[in-house]
């Protein structure tokens, strides 16, 4: 499979590198000098593909890129709506040299819409889907977690998913299509579950008010004598057996079902958990049915055991990053090749696609060699 990117940030880059790890051949397209938080060695979204930098607003420009998506299966771009129209680049300009392709395009309030148009960040667009509401154990005030919910679970996410299958459908049809990955969609769709619940009317709009909120005891977080945190999961009956038993507390704990009693159930786990340390809970806890972990930080997670043995966090490219997802039984995705500089590709990258007078290219000033 053949990818055109025209690089963005954030989730776009995150799809981008999750197609190229599972065996894409993808070419990223860059503004020459880069962008914000776009680039680097270390930025690990960008590995696995080379960087060529070309001034899409150059009027050969577009040219260049319509003669990679002649060959190509996918585009992936970040633009608001109607920019990639203006350069030229649009859905029926690349359908013109490419029938078969599959357009991918990643916003976070999609193609339609009164918001579609306006500047945003995964903030706010979880803000009005009813995900970031109930996020977070504080009654006063919501809490988010960075962007992973937004840009990349209701994001990059979901543009992957749409179009590995508009690529199956391409290949029934002959015909290529846009696939609208917009993060408000994908975000909405995550929180199913939720939905559920409130339909059922199962769900409190308050937060830390429901079964996996923090509004029982027995599925939330509690700290240490160091300062650290344990995360206790044990909703079924079996594992909060397991998890009194082993916190020594099953004679003074209330029982799972006593709701009324929920208040000292957590006072009890509370003043246990702070008995000890993390890593003596964590020797008490680990590999049993307690449901109970340590709370980790970034840098203390690739060395975790079970994580080393099944190599979920590698140190190719100089530092620990996460290795490609999911795995597969016969055939074994691949970091590639390291983060490289903005444009560090250019003239080989071209080369290799195809793509004639790159030479020309370069000394117009169309393309641009780091």
């Amino acid at each position: 499979m053949r990818v055109v990117e025209i690089a963005g940030i954030g989730p776009g880059p995150h799809a981008c590198m999750t197609l190229a790890d599972l065996g894409a051949d993808v070419i990223r397209i860059e503004r020459p000098g880069g962008q914000l938080l776009a680039g680097g060695p270390t930025m690990t979204l960008n590995r696995g593909r080379p960087s060529v930098a070309l001034d899409l607003k150059h009027p050969e420009a577009a040219r260049v890129v319509l003669d990679l998506v002649a060959d190509a299966d996918v585009l992936v771009e970040g633009m608001r709506p109607g920019v990639m129209e203006r350069l030229g680049l649009g859905p029926d300009d690349c359908a013109a040299v490419n029938p078969r392709l599959v357009y991918g395009r990643m916003t976070g309030w999609g193609q339609t819409g009164p918001l579609a148009t306006a500047a945003g960040h995964d903030l706010g667009y979880i803000a009005i889907t009813g995900a970031l509401f109930g996020l977070g154990q504080d009654a006063a005030r919501p809490h988010f977690p960075t962007n992973l919910l937004g840009d990349f679970g209701g994001g990059s996410t979901y543009l992957v998913i749409g179009v590995l299958a508009a690529l199956l459908e391409a290949r029934v049809s002959g015909h290529g299509q846009v696939v609208d990955a917009a993060i408000v969609d994908g975000t909405a769709h995550l929180n199913a579950m939720t939905a559920a619940f409130a339909a059922g009317g199962g769900y409190r709009e308050e937060r830390a008010a429901n079964l996996l909120d923090g509004g029982v005891p027995f599925y939330d977080l509690y700290e240490t004598s160091d300062g650290r945190h344990m995360a206790v999961g044990a909703l079924e009956p079996q594992f909060f057996d397991t998890l009194v038993t082993l916190l020594g507390v099953r004679e003074t704990c209330p029982g799972q079902a006593e709701v009324e009693r929920y208040d000292e159930m957590r006072r009890v786990l509370t003043e246990t958990f702070l008995a000890r340390t993390q890593a003596e809970w964590v020797e008490v806890f680990e590999g049993t049915d307690a449901c109970v972990a340590g709370v980790l930080p970034l840098s203390e997670a690739a060395e975790h055991p079970h994580l080393v043995a099944r190599g979920t966090y590698v140190h190719d490219h100089g530092s620990p990053q996460p290795a490609p997802a999911p795995r597969f039984s016969r055939t074994q995705p691949s970091l590639g090749t390291p983060p490289p500089s903005t444009g560090q590709h250019t003239r080989a990258a071209l080369e290799a696609w195809g793509v004639a007078d790159v030479d020309g290219l370069l000394e117009r000033g169309v393309a641009v060699q780091a």
